[in-house]
């Protein structure tokens, strides 16, 4: 299906060309999974102006379905927050791997199941108003048991969430990762529900 705003709802800069023209490329950090730069960019007004851009490796993540309608999730405490959080099984794409290899061996790295039926919902960016993540999404179902070892730095846990549960969860603020609300979001539309206010 293809969405399209109402006639009456597309507002016209009045210019053609909305692109902005990097005049001075600056990286001020070459990281392992990051970059950051500070370019001097030309808008289309002519008018000079500054972008902070995180370059990011692109990554995948896994809606894992079961069949007791429910989700498998990975609870895991992230040091940018400071949080614990609720997310999606989710991971960098590996040098020589496409998005279905990094999501097939994600989720035996964090949940220990390998799915028959994995499938692309579709791609999107995490943050594009500074970050060049593009995030792969997948819908994973019938699961069987296969595991790999996580990696060193990492410490998940597992937790079954049922999907009527979901909408609760996330008006009362226990899914504030934005994969995952997108993620369970769409997973609440196919199934038809409606979201608690």
């Amino acid at each position: 299906m293809q969405f399209s705003w109402p006639e009456e709802k597309i507002i016209s800069s009045g210019q053609s060309n909305i692109a902005e023209i990097c005049v001075k490329a600056n990286k001020l950090f070459d990281g392992k999974i990051l970059n950051l730069c500070c370019d001097q960019v030309k808008t289309p007004s002519g008018r000079i102006a500054s972008r902070e851009v995180v370059e990011h490796k692109p990554a995948v993540g896994m809606l894992v379905v079961t069949n007791r309608k429910s989700v498998l999730l990975v609870k895991q405490y992230r040091y940018a927050v400071h949080e614990e959080t609720l997310e999606i099984c989710a991971g960098l794409i590996e040098e020589g791997e496409d998005p279905k290899q990094s999501a097939e061996r994600e989720m035996q790295e964090e949940l220990n199941v390998k799915a028959k039926s994995l499938y692309k919902i579709g791609d999107f960016y995490a943050s594009p108003g500074f970050c060049t993540e593009i995030f792969s999404l997948f819908i994973a179902e019938d699961l069987e048991e296969s595991s790999l070892p996580q990696d060193e730095d990492e410490n998940v846990s597992v937790y079954e969430v049922a999907i009527k549960d979901i909408p609760a969860m996330i008006r009362d603020g226990k899914i504030r990762d934005s994969k995952t609300f997108a993620a369970l979001s769409w997973l609440m539309a196919k199934e038809g529900i409606a979201p608690d206010r």
